[in-house]
């Protein structure tokens, strides 16, 4: 009986950690704009940022009026982000939205280079959150963090 219980409370404890563990969110950068919350690939082809700057200038808002939000329950994450076919090193950063950018947490980082992907983990709170690559200007997409139902 008492090896019973015990084997009960080992597998607790392995869902106890399951369930602390950060959720992986994948997000994959092509040309001056991420996949997902846009919903297709624009096929853009910028040979350096400034190119992003450029077409971002005239298509930018209309993208993003389009653009799924990312809806999410507080909790860790990893955003698990890739650089698919962009020539140049790509980034991260992901911040709270108006003056959340004061209050909210924030993960950034760069390094990704054509091909790879890399990690960023954050823990988030209910608050209103942007993500985006400044080195591959993408426009500021949303996110928005709530303990109630969506």
């Amino acid at each position: 009986m008492l090896v019973v219980l015990l084997g009960m409370l080992a597998g607790l404890g392995v869902q106890g950690r399951a369930a602390l563990a950060a959720q992986v969110i994948e997000l994959t950068q092509t040309g001056c704009q991420f996949l997902e919350p846009e919903g297709k690939d624009h096929a853009f082809a910028p040979g350096r940022a400034e190119d992003c700057r450029r077409i971002n200038d005239k298509t930018a808002s209309q993208r993003l009026a389009a653009s799924e939000v990312l809806h999410l329950r507080p909790g860790r994450y990893v955003f698990r982000v890739r650089n698919k076919n962009v020539p140049y090193t790509l980034g991260f950063w992901l911040r709270g939205q108006g003056l959340g950018r004061l209050t909210l947490p924030s993960v950034s980082g760069g390094g990704i280079e054509t091909g790879q992907a890399k990690d960023y983990e954050i823990e988030l709170v209910p608050g209103e959150y942007v993500y985006s690559c400044p080195l591959n200007p993408t426009p500021d997409y949303r996110l928005v963090v709530s303990a109630g139902e969506e």
